[in-house]
This record gives structure tokens, C-alpha cells and sequence, in this order.
């Protein structure tokens, strides 16, 4: 009897996740068909790559950026069935002329129910992760993907002039 009790939570565990995952899909859009794929570009904005551990002053946005590192990825292997696609964090520091540094964490997925989000509001502009390479291999795993990961990112003016949303 336990043994049915177990094998139908699992289930029903697998059904609500699938579930969360399609409505996540949904509340992104236009700028993810699935996490394997880079985010589409539709206003043109240019995207901006870092190396893990790269800092760099962007003289545009008259702000520095510096990469730290990937805190989570947890995306389905190549040529693997996972029960959620999954999603990579990257840490990113960033810092205005006036403003002190600040950590933010951009997911490759928008899921408000798990905190995960895409883009944020820094110093009136609007950060977004837009892709996270390389994907990860069934072989080789996360691990051996530390220090060898590269962000995209895009910067646009945001509407609100906020420090953080």
C-alpha cells in the first residue's frame, strides 16, 4: 500500500510540475520558444558577452559589469527527457558612476513562482540575461562547465528610474 502511495505522489508531483513549466513558457512570450535557445532579439538591441569572471566598464550606460559566475544550472542535458527543462542563474555584479555595486541574478527562464527573472531594473535601465552558453552535454555535466561559461546580455533604457525592481 505504501508502495502505491509513493508511486502516485510521484506522479502527481510530475503532472503540477509539467504544469508550472508550460505556464512559464506562456508569461514569457515572444522572447524564449524553449530555455535551449537564446533569447530573441525584437527591438534590435544589441547583445554584450562576458566570459566568467570578465569585468568590464561599459561606457554607454556609464556603468561597470562584471560576470561572477553561473550560481544554478540546473537545464535538461542535450539528448536527455527531463521532467522540467530547467534554468541557469547567472550572477552578475554591476555598478552605476553613483551608485555602490550590486548582485543581481538573471535566470534564462521568467518564473515568478520559482524567483526566477529574466531582467532587471538597475540605475533606469532595464538588464536582461538573453543567453547563457555552453549548454550543458548528457557526458560531460555542470561541473565541468565551471569557468567556461559566456553571458549575453542587453541593456535598454527602462521606463522607471529606479535603482532595483
Amino acid at each position: 500500500m505504501l508502495y502505491k502511495t509513493i508511486i502516485l505522489s510521484v506522479g502527481l508531483l510530475s503532472l503540477i510540475n509539467c504544469k508550472t513549466q508550460k505556464e512559464a513558457k506562456v508569461s514569457i512570450g515572444n522572447q524564449v520558444e524553449n530555455s535551449g535557445n537564446p533569447a530573441k532579439n525584437t527591438k534590435g538591441d544589441s547583445i554584450i558577452y562576458f566570459n566568467e569572471g570578465e569585468n568590464r566598464f561599459l561606457d554607454k550606460y556609464q556603468m561597470n559589469v562584471t560576470f561572477k559566475r553561473i550560481s544554478e544550472d540546473s537545464r535538461c542535458p542535450k539528448e536527455v527527457n527531463c521532467i522540467w527543462a530547467g534554468v541557469a542563474v547567472a550572477e552578475i555584479e554591476v555598478m552605476g558612476t553613483a551608485t555602490r555595486p550590486m548582485t543581481l541574478s538573471l535566470a534564462s527562464v521568467d518564473n515568478k513562482g520559482r524567483n526566477y527573472h529574466q531582467s532587471v531594473d538597475f540605475n533606469g535601465y532595464r538588464i536582461t540575461l538573453a543567453e547563457v552558453n555552453p549548454y550543458p552535454e548528457s557526458a560531460q555535466g555542470t561541473n565541468a562547465l565551471n569557468g567556461k561559461y559566456r553571458i549575453g546580455i542587453t541593456i535598454q533604457k527602462s521606463d522607471e528610474d529606479s535603482t532595483t525592481k
